[in-house]
């Protein structure tokens, strides 16, 4: 009985780790990142499931005690805005301060403190601004005027809301009926999604 001679197979791999780290890099490069909030929000869970729009979004944040924090995600629309709040309210600012601005992710501080936030380091900034959030008191409404400067900008902005789940209901009312007032009735609510209850 003749015996049968093995041969071992050679299977090159070099090809494969190559596109590997192709493909990683390619996501990596391609990938956009959620901007880093200045306070911590869980939002609550529904079972509702909509694509919440990712560019040319106007993002409002309303953290437990009711203060307004808001990402206008493109810094050319974010410039702009602020330079018509600056004309607004008669706050000046000069090319540090508006170049510091458009690296500057959330705005959460009343316009007459501008200058003095963008001023400090990056690093003390967002300590800074959880201090303040953006005025939207019936006398002096900086909320409404944000979201109307930067409408006025691009138009077609949308908007998302996102609360913590343990924020009083009066709270993000308050800022509904803002959006409302100034006829931006469409915008989108930040929830996590759960499973679907037993019967639907």
């Amino acid at each position: 009985m003749a015996k049968v001679k093995k041969h071992e197979v050679f299977i090159d791999m070099t090809a494969m780790s190559d596109v590997t780290v192709l493909l990683l890099t390619f996501f990596m490069l391609t990938a956009t990142f959620l901007p880093l909030e200045p306070v911590r929000v869980t939002a609550p869970a529904s079972v509702l499931e909509y694509k919440v729009p990712d560019y040319n979004v106007i993002n409002i944040l309303v953290d437990l005690d009711g203060k307004v924090f808001m990402n206008i995600d493109r810094p050319e629309v974010r410039l702009a805005a602020l330079e018509k709040m600056a004309a607004e309210y008669g706050v000046t600012l000069n090319d540090n301060q508006k170049k510091a601005f458009a690296n500057q992710e959330f705005i959460g501080v009343p316009m007459n403190r501008m200058p003095a936030f963008l001023d400090l380091p990056l690093s003390e900034r967002d300590e800074a601004m959880r201090q303040y959030g953006i005025p939207k008191d019936s006398t002096n409404n900086q909320f409404i005027s944000w979201i109307q400067r930067a409408r006025e900008v691009d138009s077609d902005m949308k908007i998302t809301l996102k609360a913590d789940q343990t924020t009083p209901y009066p709270l993000v009312e308050g800022v509904m009926k803002d959006l409302v007032k100034i006829k931006a009735n469409r915008f989108s609510l930040i929830t996590v999604l759960r499973g679907t209850p037993e019967g639907f």
